[in-house]
């Protein structure tokens, strides 16, 4: 009597991995309650709130409120789903042995990393798409020829603060990662120059926040949907602060 051994299974190619790993993010986020209020919920509230509130003064420039609000709501719902909701959820995968235990699939940790980015941008298109859809039922007018370089900012706004994500979640614990992500989110909001300008803040601070990279992301989205170019200075800052932030996540990051 023979016997026959089952032939070996191989791995699926590293591209179907990824996808599945990149709905596996995406899902997470978008049904996860808190995660779905700060990047879906709480940018839509600012933008409506902050353009009907007339009583709240704003230096718009001769634009509508509309129009001057937008670009940063945009760049902080970006901000929100690749700094915050990406920091919180991957420093509790760590905690919890996750990323470990994915690391050493046919996944592997580049793939785990490629899957955590492009659900980032998945999630970031879900929120331009909703906050432009908010922003145009408020009478939103952007300039046509900023579209395309209005997404290329939110890109690199993406990639700098995914970075900062995971700098922030694979060195601190989770707690000290929840309450820093938080709080991080409200200093930048305030005072980092992504909703109002860096250059309408209090003197002190407008010079710091142009060279954060939610000033820059801010400022480079306002210069796109605004004026219809991208200018090249907050470009840089972002590109650097990713270039620095990418550099110590892959020196920094600790799996468990």
């Amino acid at each position: 009597m023979t016997t026959t051994n089952p032939a070996p299974s191989t791995a699926a190619p590293a591209w179907r991995r990824i996808a599945a790993q990149t709905g596996f993010e995406t899902r997470a986020i978008l049904r996860n309650g808190e995660q779905l209020l700060v990047t879906i919920v709480i940018p839509v509230l600012v933008l409506v709130g902050l353009t009907k509130a007339t009583s709240v003064e704003l230096d718009t420039g001769g634009h509508t409120r509309v129009d001057f609000l937008t670009p940063g709501v945009l760049a902080l719902a970006v901000m929100t789903s690749s700094f915050t909701s990406q920091a919180i959820a991957t420093a509790f995968d760590r905690r919890n042995g996750v990323l470990r235990l994915l690391s050493t699939t046919p996944l592997g940790r580049g793939g785990l990393l490629a899957g955590k980015v492009v659900g980032v941008l998945a999630v970031a298109v879900l929120q331009v798409v909703v906050v432009g859809a908010t922003a145009f039922a408020l009478g939103w007018h952007p300039h046509a020829a900023g579209f395309g370089p209005a997404v290329l900012a939110l890109v690199l706004g993406a990639a700098a603060f995914t970075s900062l994500a995971l700098v922030v979640a694979g060195t601190l614990r989770a707690e000290a990662v929840l309450a820093l992500a938080n709080l991080l989110l409200l200093a930048l909001a305030l005072a980092g120059g992504i909703v109002v300008p860096a250059d309408r803040l209090p003197p002190g601070l407008a010079h710091v926040a142009s060279l954060l990279p939610s000033g820059a992301l801010g400022d480079a989205v306002r210069g796109a949907l605004l004026d219809g170019s991208l200018p090249l200075g907050p470009v840089l800052v972002l590109v650097l602060w990713t270039a620095v932030l990418g550099g110590l996540a892959a020196r920094l990051f600790r799996w468990h």
